[in-house]
Parts: C-alpha cells; sequence; structure tokens
C-alpha cells in the first residue's frame, strides 16, 4: 500500500492493481520482486503478466509457499 499511496484499509483482494492502484508495469515488476524478496519465491515473468488483483498476488503466494 505504501508503494501506491493508498491506505491500507481501502485495497481488498479484488481491488486490481493497475485499475486501481494506479500501478504500471515498473509498479508491478518492482512489487513481485519485493516479495520475492520477502517471502524467497522466484515467479516468472508470465505468472506477473496474468495477476491482475491483489486477490490473484495473495493466491500466487499461497500456492508457493
Amino acid at each position: 500500500s505504501s508503494q501506491f499511496g493508498i491506505d491500507e484499509d481501502q485495497i481488498t483482494e479484488d481491488t486490481d492493481i493497475i485499475d486501481d492502484l494506479g500501478a504500471d508495469s515498473l509498479d508491478v515488476m518492482e512489487m513481485m520482486m519485493g516479495l520475492e524478496d520477502e517471502f524467497s519465491l522466484s515467479i516468472s515473468e508470465d505468472t506477473v503478466s496474468s495477476l491482475r488483483t491483489v486477490g490473484d498476488v495473495v493466491r500466487l503466494i499461497e500456492g508457493l509457499m
């Protein structure tokens, strides 16, 4: 939430990363790299391009852990 200047309380699983958070492709890649570091994961670029919502990201991370 801090990366996009959005109050954490306003973000739900249905929040669209691009439309609602105003992220561009660079923002999304930076977010994914941060998540990879935080959770010791490796996420392919193809997978990243299919993620649209915060819920998509949560489910991906849960599936990789």
